[in-house]
């Protein structure tokens, strides 16, 4: 004899069965723009041995004695023109984005919780609830398309570390990079048509974050890292994680799925902090160059962002805005960044989805 269960018996079936965690994670923000809450951002951030590779000793005395208490009431006024009703763009983007993520998974099967890598909520409050869940696993999305050391990195470390105090530690994924997922290429690519369809540009400027080449070259596999157009004209296994060879890789999907010409494409690199040199070109060089050979208009990209935030909106969007037109320019367009649309929320439903 056959029994059938009914529809109800299978749906208790379903809740009991244990979940599959997700953990999305982003950079971080101040609790508000106040000089103290910027200062305790820049500190936690800062003190990162894998934001700033100093011996923590003097680590230490360049973040307190230096950085932190000279540069925090400088960026809690940048972080106003940032502020909007809803606080950080950054935090409730990603907030946006969990809430339309959890309406496209199968919520029987999966817990969906943000965390920030500094300040709140952080990775610790964010794994908290998934234990307490009874995960029977995480998928831990860093989210940074290019991997590195700084960024993805140090998510990795933060959760290893907390993770390895746990009786029982569920299986644990990590989403190391996704410079080529189609549909984060795609979801670029209908912003940046969005503003091609209303402006005409002379040069395609795509702008990611720097970093220190010193940084870059501890990663450099087999000596491969030359830090030059040479090593990163191509995407190999051996560059596979270098942030540099990632980044123009990025550049070159992009362009090629929205039609640019090649001599109109530009990769450059901002937001340098110290004396060291850092990866190039520079974007500020370059706005400078651009503007001595006549170009007028530009239409920005910054990929290495997926949520508006002090290096797109301000840094980008403003500041190097004025010093074109300062220069001659005409027109500083920024592609605004992905944030909650759908489909950069299907991509992030895809990666969870084949990372189960």
């Amino acid at each position: 004899m056959v029994f059938k269960k009914s529809i109800v018996e299978i749906d208790m079936i379903n809740k009991n069965k244990a979940k599959i965690g997700v953990l999305l994670v982003n950079l971080g923000t101040p609790d508000s723009t106040k000089t103290g809450d910027v200062r305790k951002y820049l500190r936690e951030f800062l003190m990162d041995g894998r934001v700033i590779d100093f011996p923590f000793i003097p680590r230490w005395m360049l973040v307190n004695l230096i950085i932190a208490p000279f540069r925090a009431p400088k960026s809690a006024k940048e972080y106003r023109k940032l502020w909007t009703d809803r606080g950080s763009p950054l935090l409730f983007h990603t907030e946006d984005l969990k809430e339309k993520l959890v309406k496209k998974l199968d919520m029987d099967k999966y817990e969906v919780e943000i965390a920030m890598r500094y300040q709140s909520p952080s990775i610790e409050e964010g794994l908290k609830k998934l234990n307490k869940a009874n995960v029977k696993k995480i998928i831990v999305i860093p989210l940074f398309p290019q991997y590195a050391s700084a960024t993805n990195g140090s998510v990795v470390d933060r959760v290893m570390e907390i993770a390895r105090t746990w009786q029982i530690i569920p299986n644990i994924t990590f989403v190391n990079n996704f410079v080529d997922h189609p549909i984060f290429l795609e979801a670029w690519a209908e912003l940046g048509k969005e503003m091609m369809e209303k402006e005409d540009y002379d040069v395609y400027l795509f702008s990611y974050h720097g970093l220190p080449e010193r940084q870059i070259r501890k990663g450099s596999v087999d000596g491969y890292c030359q830090l030059s157009d040479k090593c990163c004209a191509n995407y190999t296994k051996k560059n596979q994680f270098c942030y540099r060879g990632q980044c123009f890789h990025t550049t070159r999907l992009i362009a090629d799925k929205l039609g640019l010409p090649e001599e109109k494409v530009v990769t450059c690199f901002q937001s340098r902090l110290g004396n060291d040199p850092w990866i190039k070109p520079y974007t500020e060089d370059l706005i400078k160059e651009m503007a001595e050979k006549g170009v007028k208009k530009v239409l920005v990209f910054s990929p290495a962002f997926v949520a508006d935030c002090l290096e797109t909106t301000i840094e980008v969007g403003e500041e190097y805005k004025e010093e074109f037109e300062e220069l001659g320019g005409e027109h500083w367009d920024l592609v605004p960044s992905l944030n909650s649309r759908d489909t950069w929320v299907d991509c992030v439903k895809d990666m969870v989805e084949s990372n189960t």
